[in-house]
């Protein structure tokens, strides 16, 4: 009778996960993560108000590009300074956190992005923060020649801009798959190093000369002539 194990028949790579299964794990896990993170993350809307920046009647047309980037720089503080907590019915954490200002070198227009977890929220953000910059200049229009006023409201967004599930999920698996790359790639050279240190170890106490006894002194001494 064969008393053979049953386990000792299966080919070794039925008994024990193979480099194989180290790339297909590390997708799965990163799919699993990144899916879990766009399920339990929280909505994020975008909305956006436009400004320009117009010069007086006696102003040079080209300061006003000027004037533009320096409010977008600002945009913010201002807003903060203003009533637009007021107005967005947030705090100034808030706004200098979650509204964002950008320029553009060939006009002066202003675009003041806000986001947030409700749309409505995003746009009354977004256009607190158009309004106290559009106050602000009115205030200092005598001595900067140029002023600020409304060329577009924000719209109320639709959609969040927020990564869905299904992309986060495949950007997990995206980089799940690199490290389990990354992984494969330097298992083969660390199991080499050690190979070779092993080999190295056995050829030198291979190659190492045996002990060999000193020849014993005579003690017959030459007469002197």
């Amino acid at each position: 009778m064969n008393t053979t194990p049953r386990r000792a028949l299966l080919p070794a790579g039925l008994r024990a996960p193979g480099r194989w299964a180290v790339l297909p794990s590390a997708v799965l896990a990163g799919a699993v993560l990144g899916g879990g993170y766009g399920v339990l993350q929280t909505p994020e809307y975008a909305a956006t108000s436009y400004v320009i920046v117009v010069p007086a009647a006696k102003s040079d047309p080209a300061a006003a590009i000027g004037f533009a980037q320096a409010y977008g720089r600002v945009a913010t503080d201002i807003a903060v300074t203003g009533d637009a907590q007021v107005w967005a019915g947030v705090t100034a954490d808030t706004l200098r956190r979650d509204v964002q200002a950008a320029t553009s070198p060939d006009a002066p227009m202003i675009s003041i992005t806000a986001r947030a977890a409700k749309p409505a929220k995003a746009v009354s953000m977004a256009d607190g923060v158009a309004r106290a910059l559009i106050l602000d200049s009115t205030h200092v229009a005598g001595s900067t020649g140029v002023k600020v006023v409304q060329f577009s409201r924000a719209t109320k967004p639709v959609a969040p801009v927020s990564p869905s599930a299904s992309l986060s999920a495949l950007v997990g698996a995206c980089g799940g798959g690199l490290l389990g790359g990354l992984a494969l790639l330097v298992r083969p050279r660390r199991a080499a190093a050690r190979g070779e240190a092993r080999h190295s170890r056995q050829a030198a106490a291979a190659g190492s000369p045996a002990a060999v006894p000193a020849p014993a002194s005579s003690a017959h001494q030459p007469e002197a002539v």
